[in-house]
């Protein structure tokens, strides 16, 4: 090769060196820009949600932006207007998905707890009660099929009892007095003497539960938490530590019985203490029935009864039908000693025993009068009232549970705070901005920046 071809060659080696060069540089340039502003975002989303509403989090362990920023009106601008504030005005922004507190069943505020429960006590904690979970829901399931059979019993004796054109005794009559009884108001049996039921009412049509709601856009599947019935087990938990009962010697917010009101969802203390009762009175029923018909010795009693009622009757024929019934409404009678007990603070056990029973047979045509009896004791193995409002709980769906408990958060945050402008489902917990930046040369640059709460 000739001198002059040499150094033409070499010089064409330099150009595409340098040229190879100019692009690294320039596409490492370009990359550095598009890191600026990647970075530029990051940091106004980190900055937006830093701006977290303080009561919620303080009062209920919830994070979530408030997205009225005080205004009671949300309006995605406003949100905008914040990312360009923090350093995000140089791009196109426009928000891809969004997720708000009370979006799919609360899925989010659900998420929240978990969240909270798992960091402050760890994912297994409540893992002991598991075994019990399988019990719960087939004590409320028998106790729907024992009150069928009860009605059953109790008409086939009045059948019986038409049939002949007779009637039992109404003096120590445990089937006549616990019948009267039962047209007493249910509170009024269980309510401890010094307690009276709480008069504070909510308007269902204007809670979150009731009232048309913002709603949020996007599928957040890939970045969801697992469920479970531990995790339900967890949202309990929560639920138990956050909100008041009607065993509480203190009161709650907007409502005094906020438990129950998760649980049953009315619109006053009164009316959702009285369908938690009737929830706890019918599976204590069941429990109580099922013991006296394992029980030979109370089994006897009742027969000894229903035979004295029946032959000073001159109906002997009727004394097994009227055994049962009489232990039905022992049964009863029991369960409404174990209900105010637990109101009264004492523990009351799932399943009775010959030591835990609480309730004689001549007790039983004193119940509803003034004197101790009514109030029964405390059992050392027994649980207390929110143990059987952690049953109820777990039973209940997971989405009403979670939007009621969002009613009473905003319910209380207005009253109790003053945030008047509050709304749970104006709470964003997850969000996903696509953004456009034109950088230099006409090259355009697009890409997406999620931030959720964690």
């Amino acid at each position: 090769m000739k001198k002059g071809e040499v150094t033409a060659f070499l010089s064409l080696i330099i150009v595409l060196l340098v040229t190879f060069i100019g692009g690294i540089m320039e596409s490492a340039s370009v990359q550095m820009a598009k890191n600026y502003r990647r970075a530029d975002m990051n940091r106004a989303m980190e900055s937006v949600f830093a701006e977290y509403q303080q009561e919620l989090l303080e009062e209920y362990d919830i994070f979530s932006l408030e997205g009225t920023y005080e205004s009671g009106k949300y309006a995605e601008k406003m949100i905008e207007q914040r990312l360009a504030f923090f350093g995000a005005g140089s791009m196109e922004n426009r928000i891809r998905r969004i997720q708000f507190l009370t979006d799919d069943g609360a899925e989010a505020f659900y998420e929240q707890v978990m969240y909270y429960m798992q960091h402050k006590y760890g994912k297994n904690c409540l893992k002991d009660k598991l075994p019990m979970t399988d019990t719960w829901k087939k004590q409320e399931e028998e106790a729907a099929s024992c009150e069928k059979e009860i009605h059953k019993k109790e008409a086939e004796l009045e059948g019986l009892l038409k049939a002949t054109g007779s009637v039992l005794p109404d003096e120590d009559n445990p089937i006549a007095y616990v019948s009267q009884l039962k047209k007493r108001p249910l509170l009024e049996l269980i309510m401890p003497g010094s307690r009276r039921v709480s008069d504070k009412k909510i308007n269902l049509g204007e809670s979150l539960s009731g009232r048309r709601r913002n709603k949020g856009y996007g599928d957040f599947s890939d970045v969801a938490l697992d469920g479970g019935k531990l995790s339900m087990l967890l949202f309990g938990e929560y639920l138990m530590e956050h909100f008041s009962t009607a065993a509480n010697e203190g009161e709650g917010g907007a409502l005094d019985y906020e438990l129950e009101y998760i649980c049953a969802g009315r619109g006053s203390d009164r009316e959702n203490l009285k369908a938690v009762a009737e929830r706890l009175m019918a599976m204590q029923f069941e429990a109580n029935y099922r013991f006296l018909q394992s029980s030979a010795s109370k089994r006897a009693e009742a027969a000894e009864l229903a035979e004295a009622l029946c032959t000073q009757a001159e109906l002997t024929g009727l004394s097994g039908a009227s055994a049962q019934v009489i232990l039905s409404s022992w049964a009863y009678g029991e369960s409404l000693v174990d209900l105010r007990a637990l109101l009264n603070g004492s523990r009351v056990p799932l399943k009775k025993s010959e030591e835990s029973w609480q309730l004689t047979i001549s007790d039983l045509m004193k119940l509803g009068e003034s004197g101790k009896i009514n109030d029964g004791r405390d059992c050392e193995k027994g649980l207390p009232y929110k143990e059987y409002l952690r049953m109820l709980l777990f039973l209940e769906k997971r989405e009403r549970a979670g939007m009621r408990a969002l009613d009473m958060i905003e319910q209380n945050l207005r009253k109790a705070h003053g945030a008047k402008f509050f709304k749970a489902d104006c709470c964003i917990t997850k969000m996903e901005v696509k953004s456009t930046v034109r950088l230099r040369r006409g090259i355009t640059y697009r890409f997406q920046t999620y931030y959720g709460y964690n």
